[in-house]
């Protein structure tokens, strides 16, 4: 009988039998430690704000990952069939439609606002140019049933907490409104669905000629309401003043101010109107959040609505939403960088009760497990020896 092919040494040419799928990659000493505390950090910040956590399976079908919220793209998720239902099942490529889920069914009789946090490792089916990382930590929070200001603001500060709970600095949150170009084009400038397109597209790509030439002349100020808050907005108030039967966006501007005000100097904030990479579900209020020494956005969050289809007996579920995701690698990569401190080697035949009393202290304790082992080498700062632990 033939070996398995698993059993072979690899053939000259043949792919290496440990080498890791492209994005993906293994977290080590002292940095997987690092993951860990951070996890801890922000689980327990949201834990002190009446966050309870809940734990999705990491894999789901498809479509029901795919139903929960507008914009979710199910090209970015790692896709198989089910050997059991021969149904599609797909990879979590993001944590915040498993909860919606979680919300709409299995918690869907609790009380509102309902409170709930998360964390856990996501997927997509590849990276990109500047995050070519397939893998990612996801750790966030959502209140279901509430999208108004207080719910919004409550959000940027505890992701605020989170991240600050976690060792990040410098924070700075830039406010954005998703829903934009719609609420201008029901309101105060009317157009047709592929002009509305059009639009999104040139304002994303802040593109002057392309956004006049799509036929959005009128929303080229926009493009210059960014920045610093306070200047920002108020650029953005002309441009309302402005666009033709003015003021269409006087409640968002309002709302923007208002969460301004309730986030105080717990943060740098800034205004980018338009933004609208990363904001495929949320509705009329967004935000991402930085840190400073950190490459690229920690997270981003806002308003966004739960949905489902309608069941025998029950209507179809619709339930507006605010939360936010954080994913600390950056931070977690950039504080894991020196080996963890106060290792205190214990060697053959120590004293039991005072390495036990060393581990109640706050010391990490490592045995010796031959006589020939040493501490040293072993990554111990500290030897247990008869007065306690003595320097290496």
């Amino acid at each position: 009988m033939t070996k398995p092919t698993a059993l072979r040494p690899p053939r000259s040419g043949a792919p290496d039998p440990d080498l890791l799928p492209e994005g993906l990659a293994d977290r080590l000493p002292p940095r997987a430690a690092e993951a860990m505390r951070v996890t801890r950090a922000m689980v327990d910040a949201m834990a002190a704000h009446g966050y309870d956590p809940v734990q999705p399976p990491l894999v789901e079908f498809e479509r029901s990952l795919a139903a929960r919220m507008a914009g979710v793209r199910t090209n970015r998720m790692v896709r198989f069939t089910d050997p059991v239902s021969l149904r599609t099942l797909a990879v979590r490529a993001d944590m915040t439609v498993q909860v919606g889920r979680i919300a709409a069914t299995g918690m869907g009789e609790a009380p509102r606002p309902m409170r709930l946090s998360y964390a856990g490792q996501v997927l997509r089916i590849r990276g990109d140019g500047l995050e070519p990382e397939r893998e990612q930590l996801q750790i966030g929070a959502e209140i279901i049933g509430a999208d108004n200001v207080a719910a919004a603001a409550e959000a940027v500060l505890l992701a605020i907490d989170a991240l600050k709970a976690a060792g990040a600095s410098g924070i700075s949150v830039d406010f954005t409104l998703p829903d934009l170009v719609d609420t201008l084009a029901e309101r105060a400038h009317p157009m047709d669905a592929d002009t509305i397109d059009a639009v999104r597209r040139e304002l994303d790509a802040k593109d002057a000629g392309g956004l006049a030439s799509a036929g959005g002349e009128a929303f080229l100020p926009l493009l210059y309401a960014t920045g610093p808050f306070d200047s920002a907005i108020a650029k953005l108030e002309e441009f309302d003043r402005a666009i033709i039967d003015g003021g269409a966006l006087g409640t968002r501007i309002a709302a923007l101010r208002e969460i301004a005000a309730l986030v105080g100097d717990a943060a740098r904030l800034t205004l980018d109107p338009t933004e609208r990479h990363g904001f495929e579900y949320q509705s009329w209020f967004g935000f991402t959040v930085y840190a400073e020494g950190l490459r690229g956005a920690l997270g981003r969050g806002g308003t966004y609505r739960v949905s489902g289809e309608a069941k025998a007996g029950h209507p179809p579920h619709d339930e507006v939403a605010t939360g936010f995701s954080l994913y600390p690698d950056p931070l977690i990569d950039a504080n894991g960088l020196t080996p963890a401190s106060r290792i205190v080697f214990l060697p053959l035949g120590h004293d039991r009760e005072a390495a036990a009393a060393l581990r109640a202290d706050g010391w990490r304790t490592r045995a010796a497990l031959h006589d020939t082992d040493d501490g040293h080498a072993l990554g111990c700062t500290h030897v247990l020896g008869a007065a306690g632990p003595e320097a290496i």
